[in-house]
């Protein structure tokens, strides 16, 4: 989007905003900074950067409020549960509302008077039109521009390639629970360094996120970023294994979402369910 408002397919917007969570692979950074210098400054278009705080580091500190991410939980009678999760709403929304009402002049927290708003565009295309949502406050309208101009997916790879983009990298943790196994191989074959900070942060979370140990409530299980709920160095990554398969029958998990993770994952205002509010949705766009 921010590429076709720049080119002109698109109105111009007056801001980008990336919702950084803290914990981005290396190539996600590297690929914005890129956007910036040789797509948005020429074209006189800020790209903003919020942030709530670096979500990795909340985890593990005892002194920090940490908004749950949706960790694999093995009970101690030995059934599998998950816990809430809450990081969409803290690290991506919370702080992109802060700074939508800071570019409205009505930082919090000041009434933004009726009427008084911004069109916020969302990346979602037309093979995902079901996950197009409503804000859910008045002072900002959703837009989804790649729906309205009848782009899908595939479309905006085509475009992509087109401009020199082709190896756009998807937005998310680092340690999301969300990713398949083909993400974690990704990581683990091509990024050594991430590996090692995966694999660590996944042993250090086992008993549960560090403020809630702290303040005396325990989990009652052991948390696992990898759906096998074993530690991630010796989760199956290399393939699906029968009993995965069988373990989320329940779930209702098909084969490619055991692959190549949850498809809608995390986005704002395009979540896969309504607890909580991959790729560009991350970077929002208001005009």
């Amino acid at each position: 989007m921010l590429a076709l408002s720049a080119e002109g397919i698109l109105p111009r917007v007056d801001y980008a905003i990336f919702a950084d969570t803290g914990w981005e692979p290396a190539a996600v950074y590297a690929h914005l900074d890129r956007l910036e210098k040789e797509i948005a400054a020429p074209a006189g278009i800020p790209v903003l950067r919020v942030t709530s705080g670096n979500i990795r580091d909340d985890a593990l500190d005892p002194n920090r409020r940490f908004a749950s991410m949706p960790l694999y939980i093995l009970n101690q009678n030995g059934k599998p549960g998950m816990t809430r999760r809450q990081c969409t709403g803290e690290y991506k929304i919370k702080p992109i509302k802060k700074k939508v009402r800071e570019i409205l002049g009505y930082p919090h927290p000041q009434r933004i008077p009726m009427g008084v708003y911004v069109d916020q565009w969302v990346g979602i295309s037309t093979d995902e039109f079901y996950r197009a949502k409503d804000a859910d406050v008045r002072y900002m309208h959703n837009i989804h521009p790649l729906i309205d101009i009848g782009w899908s997916r595939q479309d905006c790879v085509a475009y992509l390639t087109s401009i020199g983009l082709a190896d756009t990298p998807k937005s998310s943790c680092l340690g999301c629970p969300f990713h398949g196994n083909a993400q974690w191989r990704n990581i683990r074959d091509k990024s050594p360094a991430e590996w090692q900070d995966v694999v660590e942060f996944d042993a250090a979370i086992r008993q549960g996120n560090a403020r809630a140990n702290a303040n005396g409530n325990r989990l009652l299980g052991q948390a696992f970023l990898h759906r096998s709920r074993v530690p991630l160095d010796q989760a199956p990554i290399d393939h699906i294994t029968p009993a995965e398969r069988v373990a989320h029958q329940g779930e209702r998990t098909s084969a490619d979402e055991l692959e190549n993770g949850v498809l809608d994952g995390c986005s704002p205002w395009a979540c896969r369910g309504d607890v909580d509010e991959a790729t560009q949705d991350d970077f929002g766009l208001a005009c």
